[in-house]
């Protein structure tokens, strides 16, 4: 017997028998061929083929999961449509006389290695998405079939170096009590697939493959991030009564969803979701979400081959506005540049992206871009409750210029007679510390605030998120994060009609969200899994109570004695997460 920790990925416990699923190591060689016409011809075969292939996991997805689910495989037969791809497989063919297997191995890898480098997790994670579909034409072009998961014939656990998308998808769901994978994050396609078949999933255990055997006896605690191999009586016990209290924690959080986010004294707060495209929107409706508290338009950029057009841009935020015609639905403008790059968009290489031409400061630039947008946002207005929100702003200044672009874009759709609110709200995203030292200045000049927390703390603690060897400073909890979320809150008291969401990972933390409901803010955003559980303990708690224990929290000296407060508070009122 013994024990490996990963990243929880998915929540659950699962208790069944190992399958080790091994994809075969496919080793291409770089041999040359004079015929390139045939070669070229072959890769042109494998790419209707695999538009095939994935048209039939497309629907079988849609059938058994739902659109929403499904949307992955629209995404990976547009990259089989995708120019770049497609061309640089023809040119590496015609140019440097390889086979078609060879070629298309060589553009895939390239682009993998692209979208591991970017900063952002859900843009580095669709490296996955590349490597799926590169990997499909490769096999088809050299006549591969992949292994069989459809038809298992028990309850299994599976062990994995990684899962594509479409392992999953044609995978035996009656069978698939979890995942376990040697890589993977919580953001990779593994990750959310597991979430959507409401599976346990711990990834990120290294080796994991070679640890475990076939057939031997597994508990895989998506709570804990755990799995225990070959377990002696007594655990698997200790396990199958977990599983028990786990099911009752479901069936109390589907009864609570749709009812209001309100403490036990009366003190009511606005939970409301993140999302990248309107296919998320299903989601949040189905967790109990009220709203839009972040809508990243940047995949309506990264998801197109070209520059999306305001009437595409209109349809698509008209389509989440309807879909919320009574909650808010806050529009963040594209947060493209930097590591987030468009191919029709050419920018330079940075040294630092993330303090770089990026989010507002690129809009600036490139003004047509940010106005094309902002006029999309003001037609979809009239069908719901849109708010406009200005990511990466660091002073007061780049808020009126903002402003001041908003205002030429309302006269341009008044001179052409187009109906747009006129009431339309406008916030910022508070991420840099200068913005949120300043929050008292900027509150006079929009009608919210959005903390995003994740960039916040990477900005004041001078930490990339991304390393490994310095992650462990990055902490939502560390003394001066919390004294800048209060700050920004305070100023946003102090103006009337204003308020503070927000939408960074911590708005979805159970463990933070007694500080964040103490320390007075207004609004939660996050993904829609998570809102069932904050909304448990926002109304299983005093409001009076959670102000004392976020008061308390800011008088310690560092983020793992603000954890152990919050921990001991949440136990002493006997909440449990």
């Amino acid at each position: 017997m013994f024990i490996k920790e990963g990243i929880i990925a998915s929540p659950g416990i699962a208790i069944a028998r190992a399958l080790i699923y091994e994809k075969a190591d496919v080793k291409v060689s770089a041999d040359h061929y004079e015929d390139s016409d045939a070669e070229i011809k072959k890769f042109k075969q494998a790419l209707d083929k695999s538009q095939s292939q994935l048209e039939e996991i497309r629907l079988k997805t849609v059938s058994e999961l739902g659109k929403e689910e499904a949307a992955i495989f629209e995404a990976h037969e547009m990259i089989l449509q995708d120019p770049e791809f497609v061309e640089s497989v023809r040119v590496e063919i015609a140019d440097n006389k390889v086979g078609a297997a060879y070629a298309v191995q060589i553009v895939t890898d390239r682009l993998v290695i692209l979208f591991e480098q970017m900063n952002d997790p859900y843009f580095s994670a669709r490296a996955a998405d590349v490597k799926d579909v590169g990997n499909r034409v490769r096999n088809n072009i050299l006549g591969i079939v992949r292994a069989d998961l459809s038809k298992l014939k028990e309850d299994v656990i599976i062990i994995a170096d990684d899962l594509a998308p479409s392992d999953t998808a044609l995978m035996d769901k009656r069978k698939v009590r979890g995942f376990a994978t040697n890589i993977g994050s919580r953001t990779s396609h593994t990750a959310i697939m597991a979430r959507s078949l409401e599976i346990p999933a711990v990834l990120g255990l290294s080796d994991i493959d070679q640890k475990v055997n076939t057939g031997e006896m597994i508990i895989l605690d998506g709570l804990n991030g755990r799995v225990t191999v070959n377990p002696d009586r007594y655990q698997i016990k200790e396990a199958e009564e977990d599983q028990r209290k786990y099911q009752a924690h479901l069936k109390e959080l589907e009864r609570i969803k749709d009812l209001e986010a309100i403490t036990l004294d009366g003190h009511q707060v606005e939970l409301v979701g993140n999302i990248g495209e309107p296919a998320d929107i299903q989601g949040v409706l189905k967790n109990g979400g009220t709203g839009i508290g972040l809508y990243r338009t940047e995949f309506l950029y990264m998801n197109s081959d070209t520059m999306p057009g305001e009437d595409k841009q209109m349809a698509a935020y008209r389509s989440v506005l309807e879909a919320f015609p009574d909650g808010p639905v806050i529009i963040r403008t594209m947060d493209i540049g930097g590591d987030k790059k468009l191919p029709y968009l050419p920018l330079d290489d940075e040294l630092n992206p993330f303090l770089g031409l990026r989010a507002i400061r690129l809009c600036f630039k490139e003004i047509k871009l940010l106005k094309t947008q902002l006029r999309a946002i003001l037609r979809a207005s009239v069908y719901g409750n849109a708010y406009i929100m200005f990511p990466m702003i660091s002073n007061v200044d780049e808020v009126r210029q903002a402003k001041k672009i908003l205002t030429a874009c309302m006269a341009e759709l008044d001179a052409l007679q187009i109906a747009y609110r006129k009431d339309v709200k406008v916030g910022v995203m508070i991420e840099i510390p200068s913005a949120a030292i300043t929050a008292d200045i900027i509150a006079k000049e929009v009608d919210f605030f959005s903390i995003g927390t994740n960039d916040l703390c990477q900005y004041t603690i001078a930490v990339d998120r991304m390393n490994q060897a310095v992650s462990y400073l990055y902490d939502p909890f560390n003394p001066a994060i919390l004294r800048l979320v209060k700050q920004v809150i305070q100023a946003s008291e102090n103006q009337p009609g204003l308020f503070t969401g927000m939408c960074g990972e911590m708005a979805g933390d159970p463990l933070a969200t007694l500080l964040l409901l103490g320390l007075g803010l207004h609004e939660f955003s996050m993904s829609a899994l998570s809102i069932p559980q904050v909304k448990k303990i926002i109304r299983n708690v005093r409001y009076q109570d959670a102000k004392k224990i976020a008061a308390e929290a800011l008088t310690l000296e560092t983020g793992v004695a603000v954890m152990a407060h919050v921990l001991e508070s949440m136990k002493k009122l006997k909440i449990e997460i």
